[in-house]
């Protein structure tokens, strides 16, 4: 049953915390709903130490359950998320934080403004200035006072749009009435979260149905440490399967289409 919320944080309370399945990463490791909210919330507490607040925009690299995890914890706090940034970001004026991988960051791949907090996951950082993004979320408090966002407040940038809470919970539960998405319903993401569109049709939407997020492509940023290690996910033959992808699929899959969110119309 989709969620009745007015903000995507609202779906990270504690209420919602349990054992069913919410994501599944390229190996093939499950995730439940209990490890996405204390993970989510030590994320935001985290990210919190690095200023980053209402107002300010995060870019985060990656689509794997670390970035996620970046994405839902800027969102607590009611920043924005700029998924998968471009490399020039030096013009940015509100880019408070960007958190990638460690040599990415280590490489000077990003050009970036002063003052920007840094924040790599992966590899232990060696270079000073950048912040273990992997220890400081595990060694966080698990638990996030309640906030009180606006559902105007910023959600997910691409550099050239914003689009709020609101539009995007609209578009979620538009994308989750057309397509028929239940919980437990698995859908595949085979497109990178750059495009905002694949952000709330892949990410958000399933976690207002209820339903689990696949992710599929190139491994490399899953922690693999004792606490991100699940068993490997057990699929419910019953569960109807969608993808998102540009490339036309041959498996008994319904292919999801991002671009009829249409988020054009009210984004700022």
């Amino acid at each position: 049953m989709t969620a009745h919320v007015a903000t995507v944080d609202e779906l990270f309370t504690r209420e919602r915390r349990d054992e069913r399945t919410v994501l599944v990463d390229t190996t093939r490791r499950d995730y439940d709903a209990h490890w996405l909210c204390t993970s989510a919330w030590k994320a935001g507490n985290f990210l919190r130490h690095a200023g980053v607040r209402e107002g300010v925009t995060v870019g985060v690299a990656g689509n794997g359950p670390v970035a996620l995890l970046a994405c839902f914890g800027a969102t607590l706090l009611g920043a924005t998320t700029r998924p998968n940034p471009p490399a020039d970001l030096a013009d940015e004026t509100n880019l408070q934080a960007i958190v990638a991988p460690v040599d990415e960051l280590e490489s000077d791949r990003y050009e970036l403004p002063r003052g920007t907090s840094m924040l790599g996951y992966g590899d232990k950082p060696e270079t000073p200035g950048i912040k273990n993004f992997d220890a400081g979320l595990w060694s966080e408090n698990p638990s996030f006072p309640p906030q009180s966002l606006s559902p105007e407040t910023g959600l997910l940038t691409d550099g050239s749009r914003t689009v709020s809470h609101a539009r995007a919970l609209e578009s979620a539960r538009n994308l989750i009435d057309e397509y028929e998405i239940e919980a437990g319903d698995r859908v595949v993401v085979r497109e990178p979260l750059a495009a905002v569109e694949v952000a709330i049709a892949g990410v958000f939407a399933p976690l207002l149905a209820g339903a689990v997020t696949v992710l599929e492509g190139e491994s490399g940023d899953e922690d693999e440490g004792d606490d991100a290690v699940r068993e490997r996910a057990e699929v419910d033959e019953d569960a109807t399967v969608y993808t998102i992808s540009d490339a036309t699929t041959e498996e008994s899959a319904t292919q999801i289409d991002p671009t009829v969110l249409s988020l054009s119309d009210r984004t700022s």
